[in-house]
């Protein structure tokens, strides 16, 4: 049968129609953009967020302040592992910031970064990629491809090699060496992801939704402070809260062998980091500020969800451990989290659980996609941001995890500690070992604010804190607390261990579904 012409031109106007509706509808329901400001060491219990003004203002102001959100495990590649993939540390396979460790690996590029949400977004070709910054600390090893090497899911990469520095250092330009000096106004780092970041934003395509991932190397040592910010915070010190230059008397045995009290020179060298963190934050400020103000004259901003976070926590002098992160406790793996973007209403705090492997499911939710197409542990939290979600079925635990490293060696300055510790600091106060491999279950709930922790030592020390009333964690009460809840929080722990996408996100001993008596 042959069609008349007058159906021909029938059909064309009813494609044409349809086509024009189709495009009509993607200018006025544009999939967001999506910003992701990653920063390394940022602690949220010490007064980390303090210096952030404008970042304050600019997105949790403008959005929603999570105060209960944590890391999978508190060590920069561990976790920026945990970000990527949405999995746990036991899932991923990083344990730790070496090669040795999976740390940007051949195994981790062959078997994980294929599965990063950044993959997914480029494998579907809509969304436009673009990173800057500090990636993961042995990124650029030359025995694991050196900078040559471009992770799948970016399309524009400038990742810094190796861990991070403010001056002296190489970024791996898609895949090029761009090695930068010392000149301020060239080189600073923070700096130069700021210019990055607006020089994507103003010649990327305006016909493709974007996520761009900006990886600040503050507040992590050397904490080298821009020259306008060198005299900054003059007077301030580390906090002098409860847990501050105390003996953790009743702790697993490497908080136990703190010196306590501090020398003077250790506190007066904890307060000096603590200054110098500070000022490095001002240039962070000063990005955040620059790249919302960029989306704003765009137009873009009323369509972009910004998110500001941090890798992992850090204490300085709490329980008389000088400096560093890599603890159980909530200094280490509290971290900030502030988001602003499309149907988020300002000026909101949420006490609800999260866990920076919902980070990647979150962003493919908002990107459109199914998180359950993914074997990703987390889970989405864009039904909280839009206010659709129900908080009283919201998620009660999420699992920490850590993997302790200690040298075969004797330190020859502390010979008295023996092999198997490191991170020691002149005073020989060591701020880990081989057996400061432990996991934790944090539990957030109205029936229960608790963490319940297990190590895999000789003794398999426990610790269990009541943070409702024991905020600063000053007394573990594994042996005051009741036998049933011990057991069950055991279980858990060993469930949550073991557990791999779906299996991760069952109800927790305090969920409304499955409250203890």
């Amino acid at each position: 049968m042959v069609s008349s012409p007058l159906v021909i031109v029938h059909f064309i106007l009813i494609c044409v129609t349809l086509h024009c509706n189709n495009l009509a509808e993607a200018k006025t329901n544009p999939r967001p953009n999506i910003v992701l400001i990653l920063t390394d060491d940022l602690d949220v219990s010490i007064g980390g967020m303090i210096p952030l003004v404008k970042t304050k203002k600019l997105i949790g102001d403008a959005g929603i302040t999570f105060t209960n959100t944590f890391v999978a495990s508190p060590l920069c590649c561990p976790s920026r592992a945990s970000i990527l993939t949405g999995k746990y540390p036991h899932n991923h396979h990083v344990v730790n910031n070496t090669l040795e460790g999976n740390c940007s690996s051949t195994a981790w590029q062959k078997t994980q970064e294929p599965e990063t949400f950044p993959a997914f977004l480029q494998k579907h070709g809509i969304y436009q990629t673009f990173f800057a910054g500090k990636y993961l600390n042995e990124y650029g090893n030359k025995k694991a491809g050196g900078v040559e090497h471009v992770p799948p899911g970016w399309d524009h990469w400038f990742a810094l090699e190796r861990n991070s520095k403010y001056y002296n250092y190489t970024l791996s330009v898609n895949g090029r060496a761009q090695r930068h000096g010392q000149n301020y106004s060239e080189d600073y780092l923070t700096d130069v992801l700021a210019n990055i970041s607006i020089d994507f934003l103003e010649n990327k395509s305006n016909r493709r939704p974007f996520f761009m991932m900006v990886s600040t190397p503050a507040p992590h040592s050397p904490w080298t402070a821009a020259p306008q910010y060198e005299s900054s915070f003059p007077n301030i010190k580390a906090p002098r809260d409860p847990n501050f230059n105390i003996h953790g008397k009743d702790k697993h045995w490497l908080i136990r062998q703190a010196k306590t009290p501090m020398s003077n020179s250790s506190v007066e060298y904890l307060d000096n980091a603590y200054r110098k963190r500070w000022r490095t934050l001002l240039s962070v400020d000063d990005l955040v500020e620059k790249v919302v103000r960029k989306l704003e004259v765009r137009g873009e901003l009323s369509n972009t969800y910004v998110i500001f976070t941090s890798d992992n926590g850090y204490h300085t002098g709490q329980f008389s451990l000088p400096m560093d992160k890599r603890q159980l406790y909530e200094f280490d793996i509290r971290v900030p989290l502030l988001v602003r973007g499309p149907n988020i209403k300002p000026n909101q705090t949420s006490p609800l659980l999260i866990a920076n492997v919902d980070l990647g499911p979150t962003i493919l939710d908002i990107a459109g996609y199914n998180v359950n197409e993914t074997q990703m542990d987390g889970m989405s939290f864009l039904p909280i941001l839009t206010g659709k979600g129900n908080s009283s079925m919201w998620r009660s635990d999420v699992l920490v995890e850590y993997e302790g490293e200690g040298s075969n060696i004797s330190d020859p300055a502390c010979p008295l500690l023996g092999p198997g510790v490191s991170e020691c600091f002149p005073d020989c106060v060591c701020e880990d070992s081989y057996n400061n491999t432990y996991a934790c279950v944090r539990t957030v709930s109205q029936a229960a604010n608790l963490q319940y922790c297990e190590f895999d030592d000789n003794e398999v020390f426990v610790e269990v804190y009541n943070l409702t009333a024991d905020p600063f964690q000053l007394s573990n009460i594994a042996k005051s607390i009741d036998q049933e809840v011990l057991e069950k929080m055991n279980h858990r722990l060993m469930m949550l261990q073991s557990c791999s996408g779906q299996s991760c996100r069952t109800p927790g001993v305090y969920d409304s579904q499955s409250v203890l008596p």
